[in-house]
């Protein structure tokens, strides 16, 4: 679908230039941009691709001289990259599933499925689960017995809601995403070693084989609305209460997140960050790649912890958190400068040393 670079603006709340009646039918990277695209050069240093393409528009920056850049016309918004969200929305060509319900969907005659909905190839709907109106259900996704799917969900290829969870509105689902798996709790008959390494902090005493047992999950898992979750990130049901995900949250791929684990609304949690069982999540917090949390911890309001964090002990609201153990991350700056000056120091003990060693030979 095309659009005039004037009801573009219009749409972001963002200032037109120029000839504002141009059709846009894409967007592109300056230096790949043909005659229909809208050129992507939202700073001086994109700029400069312009001249290598065929763009007759762009979005640009507060204060570009467009015509100077040869350009008919331009979109110029406050914030370019929140600009990018709307931008992206309206662009964006969907994943060409159809519409209405694929004939070799299975779906349980005792599910509800509200209107509007599409269900595409080879998905499962189980004994009464609930399907909000104007859903999409890709190929190959299965929703559980007695699951709950809020208004306006995407699911794409591939994922799995187990029974019994309940999700919000407007939930976006990534290919292979799985929410109510059961949650890792296992146990020996006797205290086991791991056990005792834990109250002792790392002596295990006197260690026997045992076999693990399970816990089962009797819980579930309960997301609020406008929830996204990456591909291949799993979400464990609760032991006996539900696993709880706030409004608003954001996953990114490879999250784990285990069982009964809290999280409040608008956090944002990135690629490969695993939270163990039982630990409570402010809101607005931000979890970079590859953040461990270990279990039963709590971390406060507006948390940001930096990549490949390793969060041990509680952390308090605000504090923004680096490095393993996770400390606060100008301590671990001004640590880690510390350590790469260690070969200089003891560079100059041994000159000392060797100095004192020779004056006290000369006496």
């Amino acid at each position: 679908m095309a659009y005039t670079v004037k009801q573009i603006a219009t749409a972001l709340g963002a200032e037109a230039f120029g000839a504002v009646d141009l059709p846009v039918s894409a967007v592109a990277e300056p230096a790949m941009a043909g005659p229909e695209d809208l050129a992507l050069a939202m700073s001086p240093k994109y700029a400069e691709g312009l001249s290598q393409g065929q763009a007759r528009a762009a979005m640009l920056w507060a204060g570009a001289d467009w015509q100077a850049m040869g350009l008919e016309a331009a979109i110029v918004a406050p914030r370019p990259r929140y600009a990018m969200s709307g931008l992206s929305a309206m662009m964006d060509k969907g994943e060409g599933f159809g519409t209405g319900i694929h004939p070799s969907a299975v779906i349980d005659p005792t599910a509800e499925i509200g209107a509007d909905v599409a269900i595409g190839p080879l998905a499962v709907i189980g004994a009464g689960a609930r399907i909000g109106a104007g859903s999409v259900i890709g190929p190959q996704c299965y929703i559980g017995a007695g699951a709950v799917l809020g208004a306006g969900a995407f699911l794409r290829e591939g994922v799995r809601l187990a029974a019994r969870v309940t999700i919000g509105a407007r939930f976006f689902a990534h290919p292979g995403a799985v929410v109510g798996s059961d949650g890792f709790s296992f146990v020996t008959p006797e205290p086991s070693g791991v056990e005792k390494a834990r109250a002792t902090l790392g002596d295990q005493g006197e260690v026997a084989s045992q076999s693990w047992v399970r816990i089962h999950s009797l819980g579930s898992v309960s997301i609020g609305d406008d929830v996204e979750l990456g591909a291949n990130s799993c979400i464990d049901r609760g032991t006996v209460r539900d696993t709880r995900i706030g409004d608003r949250v954001k996953f990114d791929n490879l999250v784990h997140i285990g069982h009964n684990v809290v999280i409040g609304n608008d956090c944002l949690i990135c690629g490969q960050v695993g939270i163990a069982g039982s630990t409570q999540v402010g809101n607005n917090v931000v979890l970079a790649g590859q953040t461990g949390v270990s279990d039963n911890l709590f971390i406060g309001d507006n948390v940001i912890t930096g990549g490949a964090t390793k969060v041990m002990s509680n952390v308090p609201a605000g504090r923004v958190m680096l490095g393993y153990p996770a400390v606060k991350m100008d301590s671990h700056i001004e640590s880690y400068k510390a350590l790469r000056r260690l070969p200089r120091l003891f560079r100059d003990v041994a000159a000392i040393q060797k100095a004192v060693f020779k004056s006290d030979k000369s006496d």
